[in-house]
């Protein structure tokens, strides 16, 4: 009984799933993406996402060694990894992706306590980091595949867009937006797995239509909302990032808020920004709220808080 850290009284509830279990699933889900991302922008893609896995899984596995605790077998450093690569323009300094995998390692989870301890999504707030300090290299999406503008900011200016090339992915972006049909099989994946539900992407979704359709100046035009929900990190960010079990609510009432919430975010950024994108400002900012979210959506505890019913 000493050696225990934690004793709380029963109920118990227990589960077969474990962290390397569901790191593994995310992982395979992020495949059709990842290799699509690979095939669409050739061999320097693949260089990025080796960079980005490689100095996140090092940088765990050196932090373990001071600590004398190891986590890196959790496979969650190679999920951070993986997501930053897909967050990243192929022609990025790979010097430019490694520091943002020790960053999202060392300064955002490890610091905080490790799995489990940190308050924002760690490949996100890396991209941010990235975005904050190197600017130019981070909106650059030219490479040997692609010139000119995003899909997004052409889409922003008032230009018409190929909106079958942006479901298959045959667009400009980041290494992982590009293909709305890849994310969706991965997103297919997780829920057949029963990783993630719909409720965070679904109210997330369905939230930010109706905001580009109010607010976006072409009503609900079926081609504009079509080009908004596959352009960008929309799909890639609803799926993958917003359902971090980490920084997301735990109550279900707090899921769908927290949903609405990054929906009309996403839809402020992009369609009142400067920029043409906002799904990474919008998730970060869900995450710091999480907290006031949890604290309004908490249930009552049973037996009080109840109406007496008198005879």
């Amino acid at each position: 009984m000493s050696e225990l850290l934690k004793v709380s009284s029963n109920p118990h509830i227990r589960s077969k799933a474990t962290t390397n279990g569901i790191m593994t699933a995310v992982i395979i889900a992020l495949l059709p993406a990842t290799g699509f991302g690979i095939y669409n922008f050739g061999i320097r893609a693949l260089l990025v996402v080796l960079t980005t896995v490689a100095s996140t899984v090092l940088t765990e596995a050196l932090f373990g060694l001071y600590k004398k605790k190891t986590t890196v077998t959790d496979m969650s450093a190679v999920v951070t990894g993986l997501l930053l690569a897909l967050n990243l323009p192929v022609s990025i300094p790979l010097w430019m992706a490694a520091l943002g995998g020790v960053f999202a390692i060392l300064v955002v989870k490890m610091l905080f306590g490790g799995l489990g301890q940190n308050f924002m999504n760690p490949a996100l707030a890396a991209r941010c980091f990235l975005l904050i300090s190197f600017p130019s290299q981070m909106t650059n999406f030219d490479c040997d595949a692609y010139t000119g503008a995003t899909p997004l900011a052409a889409l922003k200016a008032g230009e018409s867009v190929n909106i079958t090339d942006m479901i298959v992915g045959h667009t400009a972006g980041t290494i992982g937006e590009t293909s709305m049909i890849a994310l969706l099989i991965g997103a297919c994946i997780l829920i057949l797995l029963g990783v993630i539900d719909l409720r965070i992407p679904g109210s997330y979704i369905v939230t930010f239509l109706l905001f580009a359709g109010i607010f976006g100046g072409h009503g609900f035009d079926p081609a504009y909302l079509a080009a908004q929900l596959a352009g960008g990190g929309l799909m890639l960010g609803a799926f993958f990032m917003a359902t971090d079990y980490v920084t997301r609510p735990i109550t279900i009432k707090g899921q769908y808020l927290y949903g609405i919430f990054l929906g009309v975010m996403t839809g402020i950024f992009r369609i009142f920004g400067p920029g043409a994108e906002g799904v990474s400002y919008a998730i970060i900012l869900g995450n710091l709220l999480v907290p006031l979210i949890e604290k309004l959506t908490r249930p009552t505890a049973f037996g009080k808080g109840g109406k007496r019913h008198e005879k």
